[in-house]
């Protein structure tokens, strides 16, 4: 039997002159991954349809110039903190740590040097019946004004059946605060216009408010009667044409969804994205307490794919696994504190179950994309 495969090619320089490289792996199912050693972006996600024809369910850019110059964190893997840290501030051990701000006065995804813009070291790894590439960071003590030196993994491996997986490690030599995520851009449908006609199911009944600037604005809120109940399977178009303050303000979701109570948990679901006529079907399983979803509100199709197709608005779905927004300052958060001695471990599966309970007649392509709203971010 066919086992996964890897292989590799140069993919440009980066802006401080290192090689960068394209790291391919295959799997048996017919499901490929593209990751780059830039951002450890994830460049491609080949996924098989019904009619057995893997497409890429992933946004990406052509070139490297154009992920190091303008992409709002296509695929990458962004750290030390995914999502907002408000007023790129926080407090630890009695000790007042800044980061660089680089989103509407606070500091989004570790700052605007953070880890999607690093070239990590790669290694490549064949276990059996599965593939997988281990990237490798050190981020020093001080990196973006993050205390103690961090070393990081982040190894994405792709089985036989087509599961991707990218399991995170962490260690410090000072306490410090960590959250790292992925930030692909799905879309799982065969023409890849828009992501309005697919239902996502998210498995939380808790959700935080935003602030204009994407900071939480208090107390966990309770999904039910409102349009951030996705604890069934939802049309996204329906859900975000609804007259609700939070999706104005944002243009669409951008929030988190409360998955667990404490700091990590067991491998469990956490959200299922079906495109239109369940061409395709994904499954988010993941350890991490949170998980932001973002409609790619803010893309407006000045960037364009190796195709030349424009990237617009709500033209994919991001589900980013990861800590709680502004943790570090909020203490009623599960904690997302990292202490020396110990290793931090945060594990997220992508699957895509296949099979005649997966595909069927779907629902049909949905509303009109609702107006933008006035908020204004690189994410």
């Amino acid at each position: 039997m066919p086992r996964p495969s890897l292989r590799h090619r140069p993919f440009g320089t980066a802006p401080d002159g290192e090689a960068v490289e394209l790291w391919r792996l295959e799997s048996p199912s017919g499901s490929y991954a593209e990751i780059l050693t830039y951002g450890g972006v994830l460049h491609a996600l080949g996924v098989p349809g019904a009619d057995g024809r893997a497409r890429n369910v992933v946004l990406s850019l052509p070139s490297l110039d154009q992920y190091a110059e303008k992409s709002p964190y296509l695929g990458a893997v962004v750290g030390r903190f995914a999502n907002r840290i408000a007023h790129g501030r926080f407090v630890l051990d009695g000790t007042t740590h800044r980061v660089p701000v680089n989103d509407r006065g606070h500091a989004l995804h570790g700052g605007p040097g953070g880890f999607d813009t690093k070239v990590w070291r790669a290694d490549p790894v064949v276990d059996g019946d599965t593939a997988a590439l281990r990237l490798t960071l050190r981020s020093p003590d001080g990196d973006m004004g993050f205390p103690g030196t961090l070393d990081v993994t982040a190894t994405y491996s792709l089985d036989a059946a087509g599961t991707l997986a990218l399991e995170f490690t962490a260690v410090t030599d000072r306490p410090t605060v960590v959250s790292l995520s992925n930030h692909a851009y799905f879309n799982l449908a065969d023409d890849g216009e828009d992501v309005l006609g697919h239902t996502l199911q998210v498995d939380g009944t808790r959700f935080l408010p935003v602030d204009a600037d994407g900071i939480p604005l208090g107390p966990l809120r309770d999904v039910t009667g409102t349009p951030f109940d996705l604890t069934n399977p939802q049309l996204l178009c329906k859900r975000l044409e609804s007259d609700d303050d939070q999706l104005r303000e944002a243009g669409g979701y951008d929030h988190c969804w409360v998955l667990a109570e404490g700091e990590a948990g067991p491998l469990r679901r956490a959200a299922r994205l079906a495109a239109p006529g369940r061409a395709r079907v994904m499954e988010v399983w993941t350890t991490a307490p949170g998980l932001q979803v973002y409609t790619a509100n803010l893309l407006d199709g000045s960037l364009r794919d190796a195709d030349g197709r424009p990237l617009r608005r709500h033209g994919a779905v991001c589900l980013e696994t990861q800590h709680l927004p502004d943790a570090p300052n909020r203490p009623a958060f599960p904690s997302a504190v990292l202490l020396p001695g110990t290793t931090g471990r945060r594990r997220t599966e992508f699957r895509f179950p296949r099979g005649p309970e997966h595909w069927g007649p779907g629902p049909a392509q949905g509303a009109p994309v609702p107006p933008a709203g006035p908020r204004r971010s690189r994410r």
